[in-house]
């Protein structure tokens, strides 16, 4: 037999002389015992089985698994109404799943455990319930004028029961022995099923509702960064950021000081996902109530530093730059807290801006220094997060700063040409980390 059902326990069936089944005389409405079934019928029982065992374990679909459990076993096995009940998860109930051909149920119907029908009964022992005559069973409840018989089957992981398989015959003692025998080996395969696709239902939902608190989380986030560039007579100041994930712990900001001037940072907390753009969105709050008040980029970081000490978590820091761009003076005057050292173009020569580098903030009391430089015309400064430096490429080798410095010569550099580079350097490798850049060019 194909698909590997050849087992044991099927070779029983079909040899006669191992069978270990035991056949119970019973009677049709005329008093003559039926014809035992034939090798023939017991071979096409076999198949059914096969073939709807391999059906239902290919399906995931809650709804679509247990519509095809019983409009398959109602057409193979002649059953006028076939149910699948589940175990509500915190009432002692049964619920319908879905129910074929009943004329005075439908999905949803509930049925107490232990107190209500075959189902009821069944659920509550955990073992199988035949009624060969419905009319002369004490737990069989009317559903269909015409049912003579039924079968109600737990399905059952290891001793648990999820949920009862039931069918109606329209013939008095209308199921063969082989044939529960069949139906009752289905069973097992049908509680697997029914388990893996509520468990796949689960984690969808869950997977759906994470991935839409981490889209709007993403809208947040988009609404906390500038909406468009700074753009003066003397300069233009541009930003982009890419996430590694829906959401990032980069971020950047213009503010527009006293005496024409403008705030420009730069800024990412340890670690990535929702955490991070929590920490990161709380840090921007502060940030901003202080950087408003207080002129000197230093000082602004020695605050923010103090604050974050008191609220941020243990283990928990960000690196930021932060400076002050001087249109009149031509200047920009920075403070570092544990960020990359910013790329300047001067003329045709590029290099780092090396300057002292503060600890990150978060992490304990410290002061931070200040570097000015000045920008003549087509001067460019270039503010990044690790996430394009240490970028890496197939060989696992890093973006570094030297292409950083390359790119920065070429006449038509933008914040966008500087995050492409570093996903055609990637060549499609995951980010690790998030990836943010602020360009200042000079006029």
């Amino acid at each position: 037999m194909k698909g590997g059902w050849a087992s044991p326990f099927a070779l029983a069936w079909l040899n006669p002389r191992v069978s270990t089944m035991a056949t119970a005389p019973r009677t049709t409405i005329a008093g003559f015992p039926p014809p035992p079934m034939g090798k023939q019928e017991l071979i096409e029982s076999l198949l059914k089985l096969q073939k709807a065992a391999k059906k239902i374990t290919s399906i995931l679909d809650l709804g679509l698994l247990v519509d095809s459990i019983v409009n398959d076993i109602a057409c193979s096995f002649g059953c006028m109404e076939v149910d699948i009940f589940l175990r509500h998860e915190s009432r002692d109930e049964m619920v319908a799943a879905t129910m074929h051909c009943c004329a005075t149920h439908g999905g949803g119907h509930t049925l107490k455990i232990g107190e209500q029908g075959m189902v009821g009964h069944v659920a509550f022992t955990g073992k199988m319930h035949y009624a060969p005559d419905v009319t002369r069973d004490p737990y069989y409840l009317p559903c269909d004028q015409g049912a003579k018989s039924a079968v109600a089957i737990p399905l059952k992981i290891g001793e648990r029961v999820i949920g009862v398989f039931n069918a109606v015959h329209p013939e008095v003692d209308g199921f063969v022995p082989d044939q529960l025998k069949v139906l009752r080996a289905l069973a097992d395969h049908i509680a697997i099923a029914l388990e893996n696709a509520r468990l796949f239902q689960r984690e969808r939902e869950l997977n759906e509702r994470l991935n839409k608190e981490a889209e709007e989380a993403r809208g947040i986030q988009q609404q906390l960064l500038p909406n468009s560039s700074v753009l003066l007579p003397e300069f233009a100041v541009t930003g982009a950021t890419l996430p590694a994930g829906a959401v990032g712990g980069d971020w950047y900001d213009y503010l527009e000081l006293p005496d024409g001037k403008w705030g420009l940072v730069l800024a990412d907390v340890a670690g990535k996902g929702i955490a991070a753009a929590l920490l990161m969105s709380a840090t921007r709050s502060v940030f901003r109530a202080i950087a408003e008040t207080v002129a000197s980029p230093g000082e602004v970081l020695a605050r923010l530093n103090r604050t974050l000490l008191r609220d941020f978590p243990a283990g928990r820091f960000v690196t930021m730059i932060y400076g002050v761009l001087d249109p009149k003076q031509r200047t920009f005057t920075f403070a570092n807290a544990g960020h990359p050292w910013p790329v300047i173009l001067r003329g045709t020569c590029t290099n780092l801006v090396e300057t002292e580098s503060g600890l990150p903030l978060g992490i304990a009391e410290t002061s931070f220094s200040e570097s000015t430089l000045t920008l003549s015309a087509d001067g460019r400064v270039l503010l990044y997060s690790d996430g394009i430096s240490e970028a890496l490429d197939p060989q696992q080798r890093e973006y570094g700063t030297a292409r950083l410095e390359e790119l920065m010569q070429q006449p038509k550099i933008s914040t966008q040409t500087i995050l492409d580079d570093v996903r055609v350097f990637s060549s499609g490798q995951p980010a690790f980390d998030d990836a943010t850049v602020v360009l200042i060019t000079a006029r």
